[in-house]
């Protein structure tokens, strides 16, 4: 699935990045004031390449085509979990860390987030299902079929991680109880 849209002038445009070296997934969104709305959603196969060095080259320069496309304020980047195979994690800090160097090398602002903290802000649970946090992105930005790879909307959720994160922290977002989140956010309460 390929979602492309001009990019708004109005709001703060967010790239989103889920790391991967077999499967890269990446998201823009612009936040307004009102809602976020989704700019491009993909992934970027790396599975043809058998050398890990030019998966990376692919992650940097795919990652730069984006921030030339679409110019965005900052960078949202799911962090690596920590796992049993140290030859994946170590890898996969490498596909993370060509992404960042993209964004570095355009001086944007980088802004990590744990899948558990993504998966919280997005339904509610940090134990959600890559598939519960896809259904409920695809009701809040309503595109009507899911991407084949989940590995897309896992960056569309860091995207939209960032923007509440930066939302709820600004001084015209603070929220301090329910009913003041309910009444700034009726679109994610049902």
């Amino acid at each position: 699935m390929m979602i492309n849209s001009s990019k708004s002038t109005e709001g703060r445009v967010i790239l989103g990045i889920d790391p991967g070296t077999t499967v890269m997934g990446y998201s823009v969104i612009c936040q307004s004031a009102q809602t976020p709305k989704l700019l491009t959603i993909g992934i970027l196969k790396l599975h043809k390449y058998d050398d890990h060095y030019v998966k990376l080259q692919r992650i940097f320069e795919r990652t730069v085509q984006l921030i030339n496309e679409y110019k965005p304020d900052e960078l949202a980047i799911e962090a690596p979990f920590y796992g049993k195979n140290v030859q994946s994690m170590l890898k996969l800090g490498r596909a993370q860390g060509a992404a960042i160097s993209a964004a570095l090398s355009r001086n944007i602002p980088i802004f990590e987030y744990a899948p558990r903290k993504i998966k919280m802000a997005i339904s509610g649970h940090g134990t959600a299902s890559k598939d519960q946090v896809a259904a409920i992105l695809r009701k809040v930005f309503k595109y009507d079929e899911l991407p084949d790879y989940l590995d897309a909307t896992d960056a569309l959720a860091a995207a939209l991680c960032h923007s509440y994160q930066k939302k709820f922290n600004s001084p015209k977002g603070i929220v301090k109880n329910w009913k003041s989140f309910i009444s700034q956010n009726p679109g994610r309460v049902k």
